[in-house]
Order: C-alpha cells, then sequence, then structure tokens
C-alpha cells in the first residue's frame, strides 16, 4: 500500500533527500506562497457579508485552509519536488547476509524450526532477487563467524551451543574492511549471550555507513514457559551455616499454580517449598533457606519443578557455586558485669564448631574473668592495645560497658577493627551501655548504626514485646521459620523481654530488622549496618535469655537467633589475601577476570607484594599466571585469564613480599557451554530493533522480506550513485487534490455557501 500511494519504497524517503529542482529560486515560491495565504483570507473576507451567517466564524477559516492548502500544493509542484537519494550500484556492491546458527534457533515452533523457516524464507526467493542486484556472501553466525557457500550448508550442521551477535558483526567488520560492503541482512532470535552488542562496534557501521538489516524469528512471548533468572546466594559460607537464596523468575501461562522450588546439591535435595505462581510477566522472588552442610566447593542447583505442558523445561533452573570453608571465627566478647544475657549468650555458642566466643568479664574494677581463651597469656592484660592482638579476632561484642573503659587508643583500635580489619561490631544494651555507657559522645559514635539519645536513663526494666520489621521478616539472621509469613508470627509469640534500651533514631544507611512494643510506642531493637570493610549492629535489650528459659527445654529459638546473629558477625571478616572473579559461573565463554586484594600484617594495602593464581582445570589442565598491581588501586592485584575447556576449575591465590608468605585464597569456578542457549528463548526483538535503527538499516518480519531486495539498494555504503526520484506524479499527489477539492465541496454543500 505504501508504495502504491507513495510509488517508491520506505527506504527513498527514509534515507533520501527533499529537494526542489525547479529553476526560480526558493524564495519566489515563498513570495507566492505568502500571497496566496493573503489574497485567499482577503477574498473570502469580501465576501463575508454576503455570506450565510453559519459561515461568519471559525467556518470561514476552515474554508480559507482548505483553498491555501490547494494552491500552496499546486505552487509547490510547480516547482518540480524530488528526492535525492545514494543507490547502490548493480553488481558492484557486496550483501553479506548472516544466520543465526546457535541452539535457540534449532527451537521448533509451528512443526518448525526457527533456522529452517529462516532457511525458507531465503530460498522462497529473496536470495535469488538480491543475487540479480547484487554480490552475496553467506555466513552462519554463533559463537564467532563462518562463511558458508550455500543455505544448504545449515541444514546439514549442527547448532552451535552459543551466539554472539556483536562479537560476529565485529569479525565482519575486519574480514571486509577492504570490501564494498552495501548492507548486511541478519536472520536471528537475537538471543546474544554476550551480553548485548557494544558501542564500538555499533559506532564502526555507523562510521562506514553499512545498514544492519534485522529478520526476527521467534515467538515474542513464550505460551507456557516457567524460566528461573537468578539465584543470589553467598559465594563464601561457614561450615554447617544457615544460608537464604534469593530465587528470581517468571512464568507465562501457569498464574496461580503451585510450583515445587527446591535447591540440590548434586542429587542430595537441600531444600524445598512450595510456591504460587504470580502474574503472567511477573518477575517474583523467593527466599530458599538451606544448610551449607560440610566444608567444600558446592555446586547447587536451584529449580522449579517442570509444570504439564512446559515445552522449554532446560531453563527451570540455575547452577550457583559456593565455597564452603570450615575455618574457625573467634568472636571477643567484652562484658562489664555478671548477668544472665552473658550466660546464655556462651552456651548458645558451644554447639557451633565453628565459632568460638573468647569472653572477658569484668567482675570487679580491676578484675576480668576469661573464658574460651588459646592461651594463658591470651587477654591477661586486660582488651587489646595493639593491632597483631585484637586484629586476631573477626568480630568483637560490647556488653554492658560504659565507652571511657576503653583509652583513646583502644578506641581508635576499634573504629580500625570494624573500618580497616573489616571485622564485625555489635553493642549489647545495659544499664551501663549504649547512651547510659557515654558511647554517644565517644569516638565510636560514628561506628553506631544509631543516633544515640544525649541522655541518660535510656535504660529500662520492664517488659517489651518483640515483632519483625518488614526487612526482617526476609533477613538470615532473624529467620527462624523458613516461610516469611509465619516467621514474623513466631517472633510475635516469643516471651516478653524484661529490660530494653532507647537507642535514638536509626542513621540513613541502617537497617532496623526487629522493633519492642512498649506501651503505645515502637522502638527498634535490632539494627544493622555496615561500614567500611566491615559491620555493626545494635541489639537494645540484655535480656534474650528469657527466649531460652521460659520456653520448653527443646525449644532452639534462642540458640538459633544467636548463631545465626554470631556467624553473620563473623563469616564475612576478610583475611590478608581475599581473592575474586566477577562470576564463578562462565557461560560459553572462558574469560575470565581474577582480582585479589592484599593486606600486610597491619591490614594495610600491601601495593609491593607478589601476587601469584595457581589454577587446576579439567583433564589435568594446569597454568600458573602473575596479577599485576592496579595503579589506582594500592594493594589490589588484576589478571585475566581464558578457561578453553568447560568444567570445573580450582585456583589458589597466593601472596609473597620478599621471602615471606602474606596469605593465601581459593576460589572456585566453572565454565559451562551450551546452557545460556535455554534461557530466554523468547525473540529478543528490543535487541534486533535497536541494532537496525543504529545503523541506519530496518527490522523485519519474515513475511515482509519480499520487500526487502527493492529496499535494500538505497544504502550509501559501498560503491553508490546517486539518483532523483521525482514526486510529482506520485498517486498520493492526486487522491490529495482531490481530496481537498472534494472536502471544500462538501463543507460549502452544509454550510449552504454553494
Amino acid at each position: 500500500m505504501f508504495e502504491f500511494l507513495f510509488k517508491y519504497p520506505r527506504a527513498v524517503f527514509s534515507k533520501g533527500e527533499f529537494v526542489l529542482l525547479g529553476a526560480w529560486p526558493k524564495w519566489v515560491l515563498a513570495i507566492f506562497l505568502l500571497a496566496a495565504a493573503g489574497g485567499l483570507a482577503w477574498l473570502i473576507r469580501t465576501r463575508l457579508p454576503q455570506a450565510s451567517p453559519h459561515v461568519r466564524n471559525w467556518k470561514a477559516g476552515a474554508i480559507w485552509m482548505l483553498q491555501f492548502t490547494m494552491a500552496a500544493l499546486l505552487l509547490i509542484l510547480l516547482w518540480q519536488p524530488a528526492i535525492l537519494v545514494a543507490e547502490l550500484r548493480p553488481q558492484q556492491n557486496i550483501i553479506a547476509v548472516l544466520v543465526d546458527d546457535s541452539r535457540s534457533m534449532a527451537i521448533s515452533e509451528n512443526g518448525a524450526t526457527r533456522e529452517s523457516q529462516a532457511v525458507k524464507t531465503l530460498e522462497s526467493g529473496v536470495l535469488d532477487e538480491l543475487q540479480k542486484k547484487f554480490q552475496i556472501r553467506l555466513y552462519r553466525i554463533d559463537g564467532h563467524l563462518a562463511r558458508i557457500a550455500k543455505v544448504d550448508e545449515l541444514k546439514t550442521a549442527a547448532p552451535a551451543p552459543a551466539t554472539r551477535i556483536g562479537d560476529g558483526l565485529k569479525q565482519l567488520a575486519g574480514e571486509a574492511a577492504d570490501l564494498p560492503i552495501g548492507a548486511v541482512v541478519l536472520l536471528s532470535d537475537g538471543d546474544d549471550n554476550s551480553g548485548g552488542i557494544d558501542l564500538e562496534t555499533i559506532s564502526t557501521f555507523r562510521s562506514r555507513r553499512i545498514p544492519v538489516h534485522t529478520v526476527g524469528f521467534g515467538l515474542e512471548q513464550a505460551p507456557r514457559d516457567v524460566e528461573v533468572e537468578d539465584a543470589i546466594v553467598p559465594p563464601r559460607a561457614l561450615a554447617d551455616s544457615r544460608l537464604a537464596a534469593k530465587v528470581s523468575f517468571h512464568q507465562r501461562g501457569y498464574t496461580g499454580q503451585k510450583a515445587m522450588l527446591t535447591v540440590r546439591d548434586s542429587d542430595k535435595a537441600l531444600a524445598a517449598r512450595e510456591i504460587t505462581l504470580a502474574s503472567d510477566g511477573q518477575v517474583q522472588n523467593e527466599t530458599l533457606l538451606f544448610n551449607a552442610g560440610p566444608a567444600g566447593s558446592k555446586k547447587l542447583q536451584f529449580t522449579i519443578d517442570p509444570l504439564p505442558g512446559e515445552e522449554n523445561r532446560a531453563n527451570n533452573g540455575v547452577t550457583r557455586l559456593v565455597n564452603v570453608e570450615s575455618s574457625k571465627r573467634r568472636i571477643l566478647y567484652v562484658e562489664g558485669e555478671p548477668r544472665w544475657e552473658y550466660k546464655f549468650i556462651r552456651r548458645a555458642e558451644q554447639d557451633d564448631r565453628i565459632v568460638t566466643v573468647v569472653s572477658m568479664l569484668r567482675t570487679s574494677e580491676n578484675k576480668i574473668y576469661r573464658q574460651g581463651i588459646s592461651d594463658p597469656k591470651e587477654l591477661a592484660d586486660g582488651f587489646p592495645s595493639r593491632v597483631e592482638e585484637l586484629f586476631d579476632y573477626q568480630a568483637l561484642i560490647v556488653g554492658s560497658v560504659e565507652a571511657s573503659y576503653f583509652t583513646a587508643a583502644q578506641q581508635e583500635l576499634i573504629q580500625q577493627f570494624v573500618d580497616r580489619r573489616g571485622g564485625g561490631l555489635l553493642l549489647l544494651g545495659g544499664r551501663a551501655s549504649l547512651g547510659d555507657g557515654g558511647w554517644g559522645v565517644s569516638s565510636l559514635a560514628d561506628l553506631l548504626p544509631v543516633v544515640l539519645p544525649n541522655k541518660k536513663g535510656t535504660f529500662h526494666r520492664d517488659p517489651a514485646t518483640v515483632e519483625l520489621s518488614p526487612v526482617g521478616a526476609d533477613n538470615i539472621i532473624t529467620r527462624l521459620v523458613e516461610d516469611p509469613a509465619r516467621n514474623a508470627e513466631r517472633w510475635k509469640k516469643l516471651p516478653y523481654l524484661m529490660d530494653y534500651q532507647e537507642v535514638g533514631t536509626p542513621k540513613p544507611g541502617a537497617v532496623v530488622l526487629a522493633e519492642m512494643n512498649v506501651g503505645s510506642r515502637k522502638l527498634p531493637l535490632l539494627i544493622t549496618q555496615n561500614y567500611g570493610r566491615g559491620r555493626t549492629a545494635v541489639l537494645a535489650t540484655g535480656g534474650t535469655w528469657r527466649w531460652q528459659m521460659s520456653q520448653p527445654l527443646e525449644d532452639q529459638t534462642h540458640e538459633e537467633f544467636w548463631q545465626q546473629l554470631l556467624r553473620w558477625l563473623a563469616t564475612d571478616t576478610p583475611v590478608r589475601v581475599v581473592a575474586s572473579v566477577p562470576s564463578q559461573m562462565l557461560f560459553d565463554d572462558g574469560r575470565v577476570r581474577f582480582s585479589a586484594e592484599v593486606r600486610d600484617k597491619n591490614y594495610l594495602p600491601a601495593a609491593d607484594a607478589h601476587v601469584e593464581a595457581h589454577i587446576l582445570g579439567p583433564g589435568g589442565a594446569a597454568a600458573q599466571i602473575e596479577l599485576t598491581p592496579d595503579p589506582n588501586a594500592p594493594g589490589t592485584f588484576h589478571t585475566e585469564w581464558n578457561a578453553d575447556q568447560p568444567g570445573s576449575y580450582l585456583t589458589e591465590v597466593t601472596a609473597a613480599r620478599a621471602n615471606e608468605e602474606m596469605g593465601r585464597d581459593v576460589l572456585t569456578f566453572t565454565r559451562m557451554d551450551g546452557v545460556a542457549e535455554n534461557f530466554h528463548t523468547e525473540q529478543n526483538r528490543e535487541l534486533l530493533e535497536k541494532l537496525s535503527s543504529q545503523t541506519g538499516g530496518r527490522y523485519w518480519k519474515p513475511q515482509e522480506l519480499s520487500k526487502l531486495p527493492s529496499e535494500i539498494s538505497y544504502s550509501e555504503a559501498g560503491i553508490t550513485v546517486r539518483d532523483t526520484k521525482d514526486l510529482w506524479n506520485m498517486p498520493v499527489i492526486f487522491f490529495l487534490i482531490l481530496l481537498l477539492r472534494s472536502s471544500e465541496w462538501l463543507l460549502r454543500r452544509k454550510w449552504g455557501v454553494v
């Protein structure tokens, strides 16, 4: 219809330049247009007194507009309007035809695979028509670009495990830099596994004015499918820790139905939970709790059991790696007075074989009672006053102790313990703690997640009931029951506390996990925040021991809460060498970037360290590579490496200075090929449209492709010739003239002025 009305394809108008070929200058046309507008206005105005009263308002303006438009159209036609457009010279330019040959193109829809539909589209006459005008180069594109002689080669080749459209286009631009490429035609579902097409590739085609025409295959929405998008789980954990994984997924066609969400370690199910599927297309998040188990590298599968009618079941799960460590964590607990809370915290920790609480209890002004020490000299002189003494712990708990108990140097040491060492700090409520202990006016006030009240008498020996905040219902510290709603109810049923402390206002970056109901007031109970490399928390009571004493002996609420809180305090405290990779799962691409953060004995950045990565891979593969220092981040080192083979890799990163070993860290990662193509299998029309629009091409549906050979000629790439297309004889001009005259006549007749 467009070409019938406008005589030429759309590309002529989108790529061409409008010109007037008449001999007279354009300023004469402007004068004639003004004269026509003024003359018609004067003529209508002089006849208004004799006209019907119905025409003496806006209707006269409508008549003038129709007459002036008609006059303007005729005047413009006298100046010979035309389109000046660049057109490819026949048989002197190359059209590169790229066919996606990845695994997602092998998905069957409507009785045929996407790739077979692409081949059929080319063989239906499109390729023959292109060959009449241009030289054709055929390519298959998957993880890389490969030239083929004929389309039949696509029918016999096995589908590749991945698609990297950007890499293929970049390869084409490099190989054909000296060739007259007039345009590129890409037939694909847009399922790119490299995360998109980079700006550099787009800029290369734009600078050479090579349009990329994209042809989309595949359904834009799967009719019945459940797809797991992600599972967020800590990359490191302590043995026997309780972990929370946040699983994200969406579905279509199963709204309101039940499904089973499961996490497995190999064939062993660690946890399972029945979920209700949300609306079609809505991203749904569910939290799954499970035990990390013994130490070792765990390959965990998070899956949703397939539902009836699902065609693609390979996207119902994702795999994540977790390094479970058995290294001990030591927490220093300083308590200012004998009290029940001290006894029950130590009792809750006794069954934890990973976390050890080393305590010093002030029994009188100058006497302390030590427990859990590993050496008779440990804490013999009281609270540590040197870096190497305090930094030997991973976390610090301060009970009912006033801030002045610590010297200025010790307070500075505590601040550095959290900020530089990355340790955890927990302050408990008590009659000599928090506001009553002068912590709000001490040098450590910045560490706290709250702004303490500037007054005394904030500690009260009165009952208070507890409930979780919305954030706390889903937090691993306060997760006693897996289901968030049931967990919130469980907390409301806990025995009341016999004391509480006013802690003031939480800071902007703090998170309130639990609250207290005191009369008609609601006060923060458990508040956490990150500080520097570490984390801090305030628990505004000294009475959680009642959760043990006032419940049945077999009830483990108190033990579970404190074990989870203590592990949160100590788990993420870094060692002197911390190695990492951006992602432990590599899909269809072995490129991996190692990073290492190295600190000396005082946990200051060690920029002069010598850092190496020792890699063991599948099939006996081994490599040793050196990490180079980052000039912008002292103590940070990087290197890149390529894992050629699929499989699991173990990497040990070591750091040394002169002949002294500074530390080592171990991490794992896995390369999995052919997995990414199972996800996001719907046609990625957005990517294809963006690629075509940014390069001057067009997005095509397969049924429209018969028009491609006529439109693809209009390109400024390759070898071109300027062509002039007359516009005066377009059918739309005739219809427009007819419409203007008939509209005026009909209006005149309707208003009684014919």
